[in-house]
């Protein structure tokens, strides 16, 4: 028996293990359904392209989207221990401080206001570049700019302030918006994920276990307390129960931690019972309120090799691979998506709700299309989405794929702050600092110009930001799912730590601001009192409502 056992070894469960076992008197046992990260691509930094192609993921799409011509999404879920942070782009980005405000004060968190939550951001952070009221250079995550950035990149800054974007050195620190490059998750030109930063150092730990390929089948409840859990440790293998002298911890990202709660027969037992498990706690809230990010890109042919694409042919790789080997340098120690920028679709949001992501190549991720040619991407995200969806089971069988509905574009604000994102970035690529590298549009293609053209181009080309959250969220309502402090009402000794008890999603990445709530939920788990809250001076919030040109005119 052991004292805890975090379900998931994901950015919040990596988090967990170390901090829950740097007290030796716990015992902590840390259980992933995923392998080891012993693939090279996981710690190039390029590797991430290969990533959405199916490496270390769970394979799952999303069901039809209605309000998307049933468009069937290809949705990457992380299998691997560290989870979406061993696969993903390495963007550091933690949202907008207004977001955690809205929490405290609209969502009635107390707590999770951003004074309270930059403490716990700076304690994780070991910055290579910041030491500040806003980063800290202590933590165990490596975050660093970028050391393979090219020309084009800069021409990307100059035509943003061509069209009033101004350039920002720091999207983490007193403002969000503007050009710029993005933090990344990374050191010593290798990726920092959860995984290497968190649990590499401490392998040594007695009281800490950490088991792969262990697939949790269901919560053990016993009286109205989490006990344990069930696993198989191997495909067709027999079940065994592992028990908890203290808590369950899932953690097993948006999608993973509600798919687990329902198997156990915590969720709407309504649905419960239509698939064929006994419902064990009636909990509606349990995998609804799914949020994510949706990209509409911009794909342009170049003007000459201002890109990476050409290093995909044999003889380039070679010399890639070598230069990266001698140097650190060059395409593969490129995130290949480390430049980009936060602005406004409405003209009337208080802070911006349009994040940029110039990616230096074209056919990058799984289902985008590649150019014969060099070309360049330029994505767009509406980063507050009012649309709302749901996980549930497709059957009663744990090795069974869930249903995931994000429910894109339920909400047509949604869909039109959207297409306004896409005008925009089809704006920054026509400006003229671009024009010596952007030769012309090839997607959309100049040809669509309504908003009835764009939609039907986003319903056969748009793709996840892979930013799912909010399946478990933290409130006090009927259809909450955990409290401020993590705990799951109703069952004893069971709480959720990881990206889906966000009540809403952060205007960012998610990555960071999971591993946040990681470091924030050791602290209530062991009853510490909370970081104080941050004192510094100035405003730490841009509040530009009115700023942005109406891009539904451009």
């Amino acid at each position: 028996m052991t004292d805890y056992i975090i379900v998931g070894a994901g950015p919040a469960g990596c988090v967990l293990a170390n901090r829950l076992s740097e007290d030796p008197s716990n015992s902590v046992l840390l259980l992933e359904a995923g392998g080891k990260d012993w693939h090279p691509l996981i710690h190039m930094p390029a590797g991430f392209a290969k990533m959405t192609k199916g490496i270390a993921s769970w394979g799952w799409s999303t069901v039809p989207q209605k309000h998307m011509q049933d468009r069937v999404f290809r949705y990457t879920q992380a299998k691997v221990i560290g989870g979406g942070s061993s696969i993903n782009a390495q963007i550091y980005t933690r949202g907008n401080a207004r977001d955690y405000d809205a929490w405290e004060k609209e969502d009635g968190l107390a707590g999770w206001g951003y004074r309270d939550v930059l403490p716990y951001f700076k304690r994780a952070e070991n910055n290579q570049r910041y030491a500040n009221d806003f980063h800290g250079d202590q933590g165990l995550l490596g975050v660093s700019n970028p050391i393979a950035p090219l020309p084009i990149c800069e021409a990307y800054f100059r035509a943003g302030q061509e069209l009033g974007i101004p350039f920002n050195p720091d999207f983490n620190g007193a403002t969000q918006e503007g050009v710029g490059y993005y933090q990344l998750t990374q050191k010593d030109a290798k990726r920092s994920s959860a995984s290497v930063a968190y649990l590499r150092p401490i392998r040594e730990r007695k009281n800490l276990t950490v088991k792969t390929g262990v697939l949790v089948t269901r919560i053990v409840i016993d009286k109205g307390r989490a006990v344990g859990v069930e696993i198989v440790d191997r495909p067709g293998g027999q079940l065994a129960i592992l028990r908890a002298e203290r808590e369950v911890i899932v953690s097993s990202g948006a999608i993973g931690s509600p798919k687990l709660l329902l198997q156990s027969g915590i969720g709407p037992a309504d649905h419960l019972k239509s698939i064929g498990v006994t419902p064990v706690h009636d909990l509606p809230g349990v995998g609804s309120n799914l949020q994510d990010h949706l990209d509409l890109f911009v794909i342009a042919e170049c003007t000459g090799d201002h890109t990476y694409d050409n290093y995909a042919k044999l003889h380039w790789t070679a010399w890639a691979g070598l230069q990266y080997l001698l140097l650190k340098k060059g395409p593969v120690a490129s995130s290949l998506f480390e430049t980009g920028g936060f602005w406004y679709a409405d003209p009337t949001a208080a802070s911006p709700d349009i994040q940029l992501h110039l990616g230096l190549g074209s056919g990058i991720e799984a289902g985008v299309e590649k150019l014969n040619n060099p070309g360049v991407t330029l994505n767009s995200a509406f980063l507050r989405p009012r649309s709302r969806g749901t996980v549930r089971l497709h059957s009663a069988d744990p090795a069974d794929r869930p249903l995931i509905d994000p429910n894109y574009w339920s909400d047509p604000y949604d869909r039109d702050m959207s297409i306004k994102g896409l005008r925009l970035a089809r704006e920054i690529m026509r400006q003229k600092a671009l024009q010596p590298y952007v030769l012309r549009e090839v997607l959309p293609g100049s040809d669509l110009q309504s908003g009835d053209e764009l939609f039907d181009y986003a319903c056969r080309s748009s793709k996840t930001d892979h930013h799912p959250v909010g399946t478990c969220r933290m409130g006090y309502d009927a259809m909450s799912v955990v409290t401020p402090d993590l705990r799951l009402p109703g069952i004893e000794g069971l709480r959720v730590c990881d990206a889906s008890v966000m009540p809403r999603i952060p205007s960012s990445n998610t990555n960071a601001p999971t591993i946040m709530v990681g470091e924030k939920g050791a602290d209530l788990i062991l009853g510490r009192e909370p970081l104080p809250p941050a004192v510094f001076s100035g405003n730490y919030s841009a509040a530009s409502a009115g700023r942005a040109r109406d891009v539904a005119e451009l």
